[in-house]
């Protein structure tokens, strides 16, 4: 039976399904010789570690607004204190949603304990959570039976579900926790784990023969080997003079194969992980050799990584936020305008073309600087130096049936 199917199959017995760390573990074969991996030793890689803080700290990096539709257009609404200092005044909403994205990247969950409620009621007949205090991804257990948790068991207290705040990505039919990438990836983060301790292992001497002491005059047996080397490393270890006659020599061992096969195993081991990580390896250094991606700009980079990488999760949790912090007609957006900022040059010609074409005026634009709208006397100015503004011709009907 598949790690998949043992680990759906444990769930639907109504069993306690353990932490995202005990998921880990059920959902993979041990090898032995093998570094074990879990969410945290995980972040040892440098690889991992690039990947989760890229996407956490971009998802952190979005304005957090709220809208609701009056007669078909977008308004924007006050956002609820949840959207603002959701952890109260220790943790910001900055600080809340880096923390989430690295729990929900890393191990597909990410959990708190609702504190606090509003005096809104939402869908469930319950005031919608005021406050959410997280909680370590590790002490976090829950119960269930079939596609439903029945209980939350965090830090070895149970918790109903309607006190608990469970996000959740990487999801299958018929689960209802998210799947851990660090599980599915872990064979390929063990190698590197592995390759990793094995460099150490190898430049301490441990790992590997560092030289060889051959007798050029005679084969000879095992015993004589044993003799010959505790001999030869007693007087090495103790700083001592190795003495030996005219059939022994000594070679110390190259390792310069070995050391670029652990170099190609790291770069490999990396471009695997930030598959499985979702980001492009040229975006944490690890571009394959040969490999080459030309982009015009720096906004056509962004923009490729946002609608092919990150964009899905950003829908989810504007999902998520909009069904249970905000009420009614009231729906949550991340402004992902902030991810496509242009160089100046570009911004500029943009805004141009947008006013020349009537979809920004002037004000609108000074306003994306910052600055207030012009005065009178600023306009003045203009028409001094180009002219006076002409009047906007205004637009022709055609008359049907009428000569030209």
């Amino acid at each position: 039976m598949g790690a998949w199917s043992r680990l759906k199959g444990a769930f639907t017995r109504d069993a306690q399904i353990s932490s995202p760390e005990d998921l880990l573990a059920q959902s993979r074969e041990r090898r032995s010789g093998k570094v074990p991996v879990t969410n945290d030793s995980a972040l040892r890689n440098s690889a991992v570690w690039a990947c989760l803080r890229l996407r956490a700290d971009l998802m952190s990096d979005f304005p957090i607004d709220v809208y609701r539709k009056v007669s078909g257009i977008q308004v924007e609404v006050p956002k609820p204190p949840v959207l603002i200092s959701p952890g109260g005044s220790e943790v910001g909403m900055k600080e809340w949603m880096y923390s989430t994205e690295f729990d929900l990247d890393r191990g597909g969950n990410c959990f708190g304990i609702i504190t606090e409620r509003s005096g809104v009621i939402g869908p469930d007949g319950r005031g919608l959570p005021g406050r959410i205090d997280l909680v370590e991804l590790g002490s976090v257990s829950v119960r269930g039976k079939g596609s439903t948790i029945t209980k939350y068991v965090i830090g070895g207290k149970e918790y109903e579900p309607w006190d608990v705040w469970h996000e959740k990505q990487y999801t299958v039919a018929g689960f209802p926790m998210g799947l851990s990438p660090v599980a599915y990836a872990a064979w390929t983060i063990e190698e590197t784990i592995s390759a990793q301790q094995f460099a150490r292992d190898w430049f301490a001497g441990g790992a590997v023969p560092l030289a060889e002491l051959k007798n050029n005059a005679k084969t000879i047996d095992r015993e004589a080997a044993r003799v010959a080397r505790e001999n030869f490393r007693a007087a090495v270890d103790s700083s001592g003079l190795f003495v030996h006659g005219v059939d022994w020599e000594y070679k110390p061992i190259q390792a310069v194969a070995s050391q670029s096969a652990f170099l190609e195993a790291r770069q490999y081991g990396a471009t695997e992980i930030a598959r499985f990580f979702g980001v492009p390896g040229d975006l944490i250094d690890v571009a394959m050799s040969g490999s080459s991606i030309t982009y015009a700009s720096i906004g056509q980079r962004n923009l490729q990584f946002l609608i092919m990488n990150l964009g899905p999760a950003v829908g989810r949790r504007e999902e998520a936020f909009s069904r249970k912090l905000v009420s009614g007609p009231r729906f949550v957006k991340l402004n992902t305008d902030a991810m496509l900022r242009m160089d100046p040059e570009a911004r500029a010609r943009t805004i141009g073309a947008r006013i020349t074409n009537r979809t920004l005026t002037p004000d609108e634009a000074r306003a994306l600087d910052n600055l207030p709208p012009l005065t009178d006397e600023q306009y003045g100015q203009f028409d001094r130096l180009f002219g006076p503004r002409s009047a906007p011709t205004p637009p022709t009907t055609a008359v049907p049936g009428a000569s030209s």
